[in-house]
């Protein structure tokens, strides 16, 4: 675990995330223009769905994928509960964002996610490619649980919820749409596109890092006097507590220790594009201050330098 530590934090995609972040910390002169990092965005989101999908079609339907679809749905859904019962033991914050907090912890990073395929591939580990699919149903659920949280905490608004609006974001329609077309163009599919969808892919990956780098950067000079230290300690042992929680399905679903690992990392990770999105639109009481930079600014750094290399090893040891 230390050697793959070691190796995450000195792999190209964390050290370009570690100079965005200190540029930003800086106050160096530098950004990415908004359709350039929206574009990287979907790049690496069709990218990964793709693959996902043609992986998929070469592997079959079986139990196996049913089974890790469910844990994922369900874990989605319940892991929120737990972060707002801990936001609300711990920490000051009100219902409402503690439920906005809490929905970011239950839905996925899908760059964290990409991180971690690659830290998976670096072991010489395979991992079952219906994880994408995994990935795209642990977007939505935790969205509506957080929702249910800050109306019985009292704490939301009475405007009525654009339901149409959370279920059809962008990033899940295209996430899930790209992994659809790799399940109907199979393997002879991705080669025709491995130019552009495979070649290309870790070079973007860097590009995206040291644009969110800079964006984690910002927030944190920002938005610091709205981060207490629990609300900051909250973005470090939550990814451990929904890591630990996520290995104790693991021997039931029957993954490989690659893929147990990835849905471990799926579980730890927390959104910072899909519920943000969701958050500002359901729940506009809440500051994105605090919940953006929180997912964004503590938990993808812990995940990225601290995390992966953990959940890997749980993935193998549950295994």
């Amino acid at each position: 675990m230390l050697e793959l530590a070691a190796a995450n934090l000195l792999s190209p995609m964390v050290l370009f995330f570690v100079l965005g972040l200190i540029a930003a910390l800086a106050r160096v002169d530098l950004s990415f223009p908004e359709a350039i990092a929206k574009g990287l965005a979907l790049y690496l989101i069709v990218a990964i769905g793709f693959k996902g999908g043609a992986s998929l079609a070469g592997h079959g339907l079986d139990a196996g994928l049913v089974l890790a679809l469910l844990a994922g749905f369900l874990l989605s859904a319940l892991l929120p509960v737990i972060a707002f019962a801990l936001l609300r033991l711990t920490t000051a914050l009100p219902a409402v964002e503690a439920a906005a907090v809490a929905a970011h912890y239950g839905s996925i990073s899908i760059v964290t996610f990409v991180a971690a395929t690659q830290a998976v591939t670096s072991l010489g580990l395979t991992f079952e490619g219906y994880m994408v699919a995994v990935a795209a149903v642990m977007e939505a659920p935790a969205i509506v649980t957080a929702l249910i949280l800050a109306r019985r905490g009292g704490g939301a608004s009475d405007g009525e919820t654009d339901w149409r609006e959370v279920a059809l974001n962008s990033s899940i329609v295209l996430l899930g749409g790209a992994f659809a077309i790799g399940v109907i163009t199979g393997e002879e599919g991705l080669a025709t596109v491995a130019p552009f969808m495979i070649d290309p892919f870790q070079g973007v990956l860097c590009l995206f890092l040291l644009d969110m780098g800079l964006v984690a950067g910002r927030g944190l000079v920002a938005n610091a006097r709205f981060l207490g230290p629990r609300v900051v300690a909250f973005g470090c042992y939550m990814p451990l507590v929904s890591a630990l929680i996520t290995a104790l399905f693991v021997p039931f679903i029957g993954l490989s220790p690659g893929g147990a690992a990835l849905l471990i990392t799926l579980s730890a990770s927390a959104s910072y594009i899909a519920v943000p999105a969701a958050m500002r639109l359901a729940l506009p009481e809440a500051r994105p201050s605090i919940y953006l930079t929180l997912s964004l600014g503590v938990t993808f750094p812990f995940n990225l330098t601290v995390g992966i290399p953990l959940y890997v090893a749980l993935g193998g040891w549950f295994t």
